[in-house]
């Protein structure tokens, strides 16, 4: 059994005073500690306290046991058995690795972990019901299922609980999961009856105290946390220290995906490398490539089989010369063995992943963290600068919630309807305990009944029609997932799944003849037949290309502002604290050459085109360009969908018009428009109000900040 970090942690036997005789022991004598890292020593104390606390660390730097090691510890303490410890993580893939590790901690105090996901069977649920472990290792939407289950007595099974690990706090802080966790934490604390001490683990954030205070939901100002980072550089943005954060990083640009295919197979050979993509489509192209070029690849993603992702990870955690690719399914610390090299086509969309990505490299002894970026096109190179450029400036991206959850509130209403057999009108605000998004539930309550989501029995509120027509397949399991999934069709070699394709790719093309092929764990793939009805295709392997990869995504909405402000000061001649290679520096003086009128120091640029067309080049982030073209109203371009970098103004505009215009625009900053259509993407909108399913998609596109920064700055017309 071994830790997670570069090596034996520092300190001596008074750090592990505080920790329980047996646990003490197995770290000296069983993991060969001579004692804990300075994160581990300073969690000790508040969370043997039962302080709620965000625990930061960089990528390996033992933070699960800093969070195990002192919950264990106040374990011991308590009377009674059963359920104490939840650990929740945002992907399963990373459960199942933690899982062994957890399980060996807890067997040297006498206690037992178990997991349940979605993959776990019923057999192993009904076994954890009877047997009751110490700790479970889960996701939010099973802690969900395990509330609402008509098979689970929740009461029961929480009635212990006294304590959650959240792992990767972050990436639940940024979107609709973290809302709908920290409702089901009040809903846990009102079963157990007690508050539920709550301890986050992230690595380096731009804001860790507000993410304390988000993690601590209605306990906040009411319940001792702390933040605990010893030796962790907390980003403080705006500040430009002089010299770049550790690490080897290099910039290339390479035009096309093929060629960084070549750049791979030729660099580092012997060595073993994670490359990250942040599309399925970039993955299933570049692996495919890798395997032509005689290179040993293996491929991950969320729309391969589980099956097929766990071989391919054992065996590029065994083997020594090889290649993964991966999109973000491979970020959150998953074990996949000892790193050489991290490469990053283009770029990712934040600072914060980036951080994680290059945390899997440089755990050996004597190790240095290290990513290539290959720039595969002009665009991703300025990304991957732009964001470059902010690392180097200690910039972390603050994690901030999604605004205005109105439908994680419909959907937990309904869900403490199927919970609780009858709950009473008036009182079902203290299930929440005042939780900022349900203090204004009221409405979409009356909304719910009105509709006949919920029905109502003299004063008692209960699951209705309307709730089972819409959600109640599969014992309601549309209820426990705050996302809604594009359709995706179910690939099958005879028995065998290989993973799961776009219907797009398999409906007739009268431009192709012959059977139709896939690109899908880097192989090529024939469609033999269609199951329409079942949503499922069945293929067979076949020699050379020609397959398509495809998937509908979501996806975000451009860049945010300050990665897009990024890119204009890279534009303006900023160069990141990295390497830059020969044909990056050439490429970036092109790009420079080719954006030199859209771009200037003193604030942003207006462009008459030669064609008569006006685009203001904002550079400030889809988002804000949309809520400026709401707010300038006529002056703005009504045909446009603004991008990151400008947004086109009404063509008869003159400088004296536009003064006008923006000085209007500044008195009121208005949201963006939504429409109908959009609303489709928003899960659980049909159990709200129109007006209100429009007034929080419509926050969750606006940038008012970004757009009131603009509006502030000066303009400058140029006429091309």
């Amino acid at each position: 059994m071994t830790g997670t970090g570069d090596g034996p942690p520092g300190g001596g036997p008074d750090s592990l005073d505080l920790l329980h005789p047996t646990l003490a022991h197995h770290v000296v004598n069983t993991l060969g500690w001579p004692g804990l890292r300075p994160l581990q020593r300073e969690a000790l104390r508040p969370l043997i306290d039962g302080d709620d606390a965000v625990l930061l660390a960089p990528t390996a730097g033992g933070k699960t046991e800093a969070a195990l090691f002192p919950l264990l510890t106040a374990m011991s303490a308590r009377t009674g058995d059963g359920l104490s410890l939840l650990y929740v993580c945002p992907i399963k893939a990373l459960l199942n690795n933690l899982l062994p590790r957890v399980q060996s901690y807890a067997a040297w105090m006498g206690r037992t972990a178990e997991l349940w996901h979605g993959d776990t069977t019923s057999a192993g649920r009904q076994r954890i019901l009877r047997e009751r472990p110490d700790i479970v290792l889960t996701t939010p939407e099973s802690l969900e299922s395990m509330l609402v289950s008509t098979k689970v007595d929740h009461r029961a099974l929480f009635k212990g609980l006294h304590a959650i690990v959240v792992d990767e706090v972050h990436a639940f802080a940024g979107d609709d999961r973290g809302w709908h966790l920290l409702a089901v934490l009040e809903r846990l604390s009102r079963v157990a009856g007690r508050p539920i001490q709550r301890v986050g683990l992230s690595a380096t954030v731009g804001n860790p105290g507000d993410l304390l205070t988000w993690l601590q939901g209605s306990g906040a100002g009411q319940r001792t946390g702390r933040v605990v980072s010893p030796g962790v550089h907390l980003p403080r943005p705006g500040r430009a220290p002089a010299d770049p954060p550790p690490g080897e990083v290099e910039l290339d640009y390479v035009g096309s995906l093929d060629n960084a295919a070549k750049v791979i197979a030729s660099l580092h050979r012997g060595e073993k490398r994670l490359v990250f993509c942040d599309s399925r489509k970039y993955v299933e192209e570049l692996g495919h490539a890798l395997r032509e070029l005689g290179v040993t690849a293996f491929l991950s993603h969320a729309s391969l089989a589980l099956d097929e992702r766990r071989r391919a990870e054992a065996a590029f955690a065994e083997a020594r010369d090889c290649v993964i690719v991966a999109t973000s399914t491979l970020e959150l610390g998953i074990d996949v063995g000892d790193l050489d090299r991290v490469i990053q086509i283009d770029a990712p969309s934040t600072v914060a992943s980036f951080l994680q990505r290059i945390g899997r490299t440089g755990r050996r002894a004597g190790g240095t963290r290290n990513c290539l970026f290959l720039a595969v096109d002009r665009g991703g190179l300025l990304d991957a600068a732009a964001l470059l450029h902010l690392w180097g400036r200690h910039w972390v991206e603050p994690v901030v919630p999604t605004p205005e959850p109105r439908h994680i509130v419909a959907q937990q209403l309904l869900a403490l309807c199927l919970q609780e057999p009858e709950v009473a009108r008036e009182l079902w605000p203290e299930w929440w305990g005042g939780l900022a998004p349900f203090r204004q539930g009221e409405p979409i309550a009356a909304h719910l009944i009105r509709e006949g989501f919920i029905d109502l029995d003299g004063d008692l509120m209960m699951i209705g029609p309307e709730a089972e027509k819409r959600f109640g397949r599969r014992h309601f399991m549309g209820l426990t997932s705050v996302f809604t999934a594009p359709p995706q069709f179910t690939a099958l070699d005879g028995r065998t799944e290989i993973g799961r394709v776009d219907p797009a790719l398999l409906s007739a093309d009268d431009k192709e003849s012959g059977p139709r092929r896939l690109l899908l764990a880097g192989r090529t793939w024939a469609v033999t037949w269609v199951d329409w009805r079942r949503q499922r295709c069945f293929v067979e392997p076949v020699e050379g290309g020609g397959g398509k990869a495809k998937w509908e995504s979501g996806g975000r909405l451009g860049s945010a502002f300050p990665l897009t402000r990024a890119v204009r000061e890279v534009l303006l001649g900023a160069d990141p604290k990295v390497r830059l290679t020969r044909r990056a520096v050439r490429a970036l003086a092109a790009a420079r050459d080719e954006h030199m009128e859209l771009v200037h120091p003193g604030g942003s640029v207006i462009v008459r085109g030669r064609g008569g067309d006006l685009c203001w080049w904002t550079w400030a982030g889809a988002r804000a360009n949309l809520t400026l073209a709401a707010t300038l109203g006529r002056a703005a371009d009504p045909k446009q969908q603004p991008d990151d970098s400008c947004l086109r103004l009404n063509a008869d505009l003159d400088p004296t018009a536009w003064t006008a215009a923006r000085d209007a625009a500044r008195e009121r900053v208005t949201l963006p428009g939504v429409a109908v259509r959009a609303l489709d993407g928003l899960k659980f909108d049909a159990a709200l109000p129109r007006h209100l399913a429009e007034r929080t998609l419509s926050a969750r596109l606006a940038d008012v900040d970004g757009a009131r920064a603009l509006l502030e700055e000066p303009t400058r017309f140029v006429h091309l």
